[in-house]
């Protein structure tokens, strides 16, 4: 049976029903992201991301050459920082990683119904951007469309939030005291991300379902950082903590 705090000391702001509703889909959610970041492309088989000169036409059967039939390779793309255009680029991915065999599990705190926070959602312009820090960017920045501000009070203090657009879902990519504490209550160092269940106005941030981004898996990821105003003063102790790896892994 799943731990579950039961003594609240923060007073619950989402109803009952919004409260229940992520109890009951916590244990499966919890199941699909070890069967996420376990799979062929998942988090843990990410083992190269290549991004390719202007007129390098490598196939992605020239870039699995050499490698052994349990990996694959994918395309993608980016803007480059430098001049603008768009840059090609091949991922590669092993179902039988160092890093799958060396995996043990990810920490997570109980599931804390005070967590379950509802929101108001306010729309803004399409236009709207806000320049966000990548892990592996050395300190530029990439500007993501942010559809609106997410509002909501927690004792006594008023969030306004930033989530942006990835592939028609809000994410939330937020940090707290908690990012890179030592002990039982330590998370990922570099911030945690969350989706945004939007339906209308209203906004539920389950962080219960905070999870550790892609880079906290491997470090073929570019994951973005959280924004000055996604910066909470308070420990949120809830979603995943940390990665676990065997003791003998070099991450």
């Amino acid at each position: 049976m799943s731990d579950i705090v039961t003594d609240i000391s923060t007073q619950t702001s989402a109803s009952p029903e919004t409260v229940d509703s992520a109890r009951e889909g916590w244990d499966a959610w919890r199941e699909s992201r070890l069967r996420g970041v376990t799979s062929p492309t998942g988090n843990l088989a990410l083992i190269e991301t290549r991004w390719l000169p202007a007129g390098d036409e490598t196939t992605l059967e020239e870039a699995r050459a050499g490698h052994s039939d349990t990996v694959a390779a994918t395309e993608l793309s980016r803007t480059s920082l430098e001049t603008g255009e768009t840059e090609r680029g091949i991922r590669l991915w092993d179902a039988a990683s160092p890093a799958i065999r060396a995996f043990q599990g990810i920490e997570v705190f109980p599931f804390d119904p005070s967590w379950v926070i509802e929101a108001t959602f306010t729309p803004v312009a399409d236009d709207r951007t806000i320049p966000f820090e990548h892990i592996r960017d050395n300190g530029l920045t990439r500007d993501l469309v942010v559809p609106g501000d997410i509002r909501f009070e927690r004792d006594g203090v008023e969030y306004t939030l930033s989530a942006f657009d990835d592939g028609g879902t809000l994410l939330l990519v937020f940090g707290d005291p908690s990012n890179g504490a030592e002990g039982d209550d330590g998370t990922y160092a570099s911030g945690r991300f969350l989706f945004v269940q939007l339906d209308g106005d209203r906004a539920v941030l389950d962080f219960n379902r905070a999870f550790v981004p892609p880079c906290g898996f491997s470090d073929q990821y570019n994951c973005p950082l959280p924004p000055r105003n996604n910066r909470f003063p308070v420990a949120v102790t809830a979603g995943e903590k940390r990665v676990i790896f065997d003791a003998a892994f070099q991450h």
